[in-house]
């Protein structure tokens, strides 16, 4: 059973930084496709960031230039840095992988298969 478990979450004035993590475990050996999503109260879930097995990635276009999503295999860690946060980043972020493919690239929620449960960021003026 795969289990995944962010940290790395915390309350940041605008213009800050932080880096999530997530860590991954129950995992076979090879490394799947994973992203991060995140939800703000009243909104659905949308994709932030993506990476596949092979380390491509992609990101939404309100990310781009701001967030970095990274992973460490051998650590089975996932990665998002955040930077230049804007209040409209504010929103729990969740990780979530698409066992058994590694190739897939995607920001669709209904691609991702397993999730964390989640880690509350929160920008403030």
């Amino acid at each position: 059973q795969v289990q995944l478990v962010e940290s790395g979450g915390g309350s940041v004035q605008t213009g800050g930084s932080l880096r999530l993590s997530c860590g991954a475990s129950g995992y076979s050996g090879a490394m799947y496709s994973m992203g991060w999503f995140r939800q703000a109260p009243g909104k659905e879930r949308e994709g932030v960031a993506a990476i596949d097995g092979f380390g491509h990635t992609t990101y939404a276009d309100s990310v781009k230039g701001r967030f970095t999503i990274s992973r460490d295999n051998a650590k089975k860690t996932l990665y998002l840095q955040m930077d230049s946060l804007k209040l409209e980043d504010t929103a729990m972020y969740y990780c979530a992988t698409a066992s058994g493919h590694r190739g897939l690239l995607s920001l669709l929620v209904n691609d991702y298969n397993y999730w964390g449960q989640g880690t509350q960021v929160t920008v403030s003026s």
